[in-house]
C-alpha cells in the first residue's frame, strides 16, 4: 500500500499532506506533511459543526431555535441563499454546512458563536493549529492574508475524537456522524469505490486546493483517512488523486483484509 501510494505522490505535480489511520488506535499506516499548515477551505464546517452542538448542549438549547439569516451572510451557491430564507432552524444549517457545504449556513453559524469563541473550542478540543480567521467567501480578508488554516494531524485528532464519540453526549455524538455520513459531494474519497462505501465525511475545495477527510467504516477496519492536496492548477486531477489513494487503501485495508479473516 505505502509503496503504492509513493509512487502516486511521486507522479503528483502538487503538494500532499495525507494520513491513513486505524480508527480504533494512534497507528498510522501512513502519513506525510502532517504538521504543516494549509488552508482548510470547507473541513473547517467539521469542528464548526461539533462547535455549535457543544454549545446547545451547554446551555441547554434547541437545534429548533429558529436563526436569523441577515443580508450579509448571503453568498452565492447556496441552498439556502436559492430559497430565500430569512430564517432556519439551527438543526437546518448545521445538516446543510456539512453535506452540501452550504457557505450561507455557515456565515450565519459563525455569528451564532462568534469566531473568538469558536477558536476557543478548537483549542479547548486539542486542534493545535486550526484557526478560523475569516467567514466563506471573504476574499477581501483573504486578500489582506487571514484564511481559515489546519494541518492533516489536526483533522487525524478529530475524527478520531468523532469516532470514539468522547467530545459530546451520546445523542449528539451521534447526530454529528449521521450528518457527516450524509454527505452529498462525492468527488474524491468514494470517486473510485464501487461498493456501497460507508464514509463519514467532508470535503474542501478552492482553487489552489482540494481535501477530503473522513472515517470510513466496515466489516474489516474502521479507519480514518485524510488527503489534502494544495498548489493545485487543476482541481480535477487533484480530486482523481485522492480518490485513487482512497481506492488504494481501501483495497488493502478492507478488502485484502476481509478475505483473510
Amino acid at each position: 500500500m505505502n509503496q503504492t501510494i509513493e509512487q502516486l505522490l511521486h507522479e503528483c505535480p502538487y503538494k500532499v499532506h495525507l494520513f491513513v489511520k486505524d480508527a480504533k488506535t494512534e497507528h498510522y499506516y501512513i502519513s506525510q506533511l502532517e504538521d504543516d499548515t494549509f488552508s482548510s477551505a470547507s473541513i473547517i464546517k467539521v469542528p464548526i459543526l461539533l462547535a455549535v452542538l457543544d454549545h446547545v448542549e451547554c446551555h441547554a438549547l434547541s437545534l429548533d431555535e429558529t436563526i436569523i439569516i441577515t443580508p450579509e451572510n448571503r453568498v452565492d451557491f447556496s441552498v439556502i441563499t436559492e430559497q430565500h430564507l430569512e430564517t432556519s432552524t439551527l438543526y437546518e444549517l448545521l445538516v446543510w454546512m456539512i453535506i452540501t457545504s452550504d457557505n450561507t449556513a455557515t456565515n450565519v453559524l459563525i455569528d451564532y458563536i462568534g469566531m473568538d469563541a469558536l477558536n476557543a473550542y478548537f483549542r479547548r478540543i486539542g486542534l493545535k493549529q486550526t484557526t478560523l480567521q475569516r467567514k466563506m467567501m471573504d476574499f477581501v480578508r483573504l486578500a489582506s492574508g487571514f484564511d481559515n488554516m489546519t494541518t492533516a494531524r489536526d483533522m487525524a485528532h478529530l475524527f478520531t475524537r468523532i469516532y470514539r464519540q468522547d467530545l459530546l453526549t451520546p445523542s449528539f455524538s451521534v447526530l454529528a456522524i449521521d450528518i457527516l455520513s450524509r454527505q452529498r459531494v462525492h468527488e474524491s474519497l468514494k470517486r473510485y469505490l464501487v461498493e456501497g462505501v460507508h464514509i463519514a465525511h467532508k470535503t474542501g475545495g478552492l482553487d489552489t486546493v482540494d481535501h477530503d477527510v473522513g472515517i470510513v467504516y466496515n466489516d474489516a477496519n474502521d479507519y480514518i483517512i485524510g488527503v489534502f492536496v494544495t498548489e493545485v492548477t487543476n482541481n480535477n486531477d487533484a480530486q482523481q488523486l485522492i480518490g485513487r489513494i482512497s481506492k488504494v487503501v481501501y483495497e488493502q485495508l478492507v478488502k485484502q483484509k476481509g478475505a483473510l479473516q
